[in-house]
This record gives structure tokens, C-alpha cells and sequence, in this order.
């Protein structure tokens, strides 16, 4: 073999490398297409979450069934992209509060407050001193286990632990909300 045809198949065979590697880093982003990968949802365990269908069951049954858990994953999905934006947190804690915890609206002008102290209701907010973290900075950010383990990417976990903290530490929002005027803590 020649040495000029060595070298242009050499030449050849590193452009088919190169360009290889430019697809495969250009794919995953192509149209818009960049998925985060870190969010989870974490679907109700047990007979009401199965999505088998028994011989037992009627046709109209157990069609309707995976399509319900559908819409319910669907639906989730929707909440927790809609809670990542400061505005979409704010009507995400706004309901929550409102089915579960049956406080108003005097009750979310206090939590608004805390929050917006606290977060700006940025879900991604870190504070690299003390390690608290989220929306309702949670100190340590593991607290947030206890509602799931998706804390670091779901704005709707971090809501639901933070409204549950509250509750259980001041009672209402504006408890927590005195607390932190005096102690830019809460």
C-alpha cells in the first residue's frame, strides 16, 4: 500500500469519526427535543394503581382503566411543568392549600410572602451556606423525602412538603410568616 493511500484512508475513517460524534451530540437536542431527565413521578402503589386486566373483567372495565391512569399520569405531568415557573408554583400552592388544608386567601397572602422572602418561588433556589433548598427552603433539603423523592426537580413535592411543614410546625401561614419577621427564619 502506497503511503498517500494509507493516509487518506486514515484521513476518511477519522471524518467518519468526527462526524458521527457531531450527530450524536446534535440528536438528543434536534427540534427542541432536550428532555429533562431527572424528573420522576411517582405513581400510588397497590390494587388501585395496577394497570393489568383479568379475564374477570369486562371489555368497557378494564379499557377504561388504563385510559383513567392515564389522564392521572397526564395530569401530573401538567402540574409539575406548570409549577416549575414562579406564576404556575403560586396557583399550584394556591389550590393545594385550598383542597387540603382549607385556608384562604388571607392565608396565601402570608404564604406568598414567606415565599417570595424565602425563594422567589424558584424551585431550583439553593442556599450554599446553610444547604436549604427549594421553594420552602427545606433544612436539610432531604426533609423532602418524606413527601418524595423527587425533591430536587419537582416544584409540586417541594410545594406539598413545604404546606405540610407549616401546618404541622405554626398551623396556618401566617404563623410562619409572623415567625419569619422576627427571626428571618421560619
Amino acid at each position: 500500500m502506497s503511503v498517500r493511500k494509507y493516509f487518506s484512508s486514515k484521513r476518511s475513517v477519522w471524518a467518519l469519526v468526527a462526524a458521527t460524534l457531531i450527530l450524536a451530540i446534535a440528536e438528543p437536542t434536534a427540534n427542541g427535543l432536550d428532555f429533562p431527565t431527572t424528573t420522576r413521578l411517582n405513581l400510588p402503589e397497590g390494587p388501585a394503581a395496577s394497570l393489568t386486566i383479568s379475564k374477570d373483567i369486562d371489555l368497557n372495565q378494564s379499557v377504561a382503566t388504563p385510559i383513567s391512569e392515564m389522564a392521572k399520569v397526564a395530569a401530573m405531568a401538567r402540574q409539575v411543568e406548570l409549577a416549575r415557573t414562579a406564576t404556575g408554583a403560586k396557583y399550584i400552592a394556591r389550590t393545594i392549600m385550598q383542597e387540603q388544608y382549607s385556608w384562604g386567601d388571607d392565608q396565601y397572602s402570608c404564604l406568598n410572602r414567606l415565599w417570595t422572602k424565602e425563594s422567589h418561588w424558584n424551585y431550583k433556589a439553593h442556599n450554599y451556606r446553610s444547604g436549604a433548598h427549594g421553594i420552602a427552603q427545606a433544612l436539610p433539603a432531604t426533609k423532602m423525602e418524606v413527601i418524595s423523592t423527587d425533591w430536587r426537580t419537582n416544584a409540586v413535592t417541594q410545594i406539598r412538603w413545604g404546606l405540610h411543614y407549616i401546618d404541622l410546625r405554626y398551623s396556618t401561614p401566617c404563623k410562619a410568616w409572623a415567625k419569619f419577621k422576627g427571626s428571618h427564619y421560619y
